[in-house]
């Protein structure tokens, strides 16, 4: 056992299952957690809303420029993903935390469909703007 002194060590407690040792408690740890949720959350969003702005929105005659930058922010969004999925994934309780996969958390699932309605719709506009014709050229 421990001594009246080890006994009032803030953030640590005594566990009997490991033979009396001081564990972490870590309540600090969580509540950084549960910070850290929502604001990488929103640099997700961030992140995908700066892609759809460079994919549509950013007029430039070259297209392979926007493909390019379009490439660079979805590996920079897929990044913030992954590490918000991280951190969701490390907030999980305990009874679900074993069964529970990375793709499972918000974040990912939210940069999967994301990326996946952008590329369709950024093929779509793509062969519409090269085989389609929205104007009429009146020359009089």
């Amino acid at each position: 056992m421990l001594s009246g002194a080890e006994e009032n060590v803030p953030g640590f407690r005594q566990e009997a299952r490991n033979g009396g040792k001081l564990v972490c408690s870590c309540e600090g740890r969580s509540v950084l957690i549960e910070l850290a949720k929502p604001v990488t959350f929103i640099f997700c969003i961030l992140c995908l809303y700066a892609l759809f702005m460079t994919a549509f929105l950013v007029p430039t005659s070259d297209m392979h420029q926007r493909i390019c930058d379009c490439l660079g922010l979805l590996m920079v969004a897929a990044g913030l993903s992954l590490i918000s999925g991280l951190i969701f994934l490390r907030a999980m309780p305990e009874p679900y935390a074993g069964n529970a996969r990375l793709v499972t958390t918000l974040p990912v699932q939210l940069f999967v469909w994301a990326s996946s309605i952008m590329l369709v719709l950024f093929i779509v506009s793509w062969y519409l703007e090269s085989h389609c014709i929205f104007y009429r050229d009146v020359r009089f």
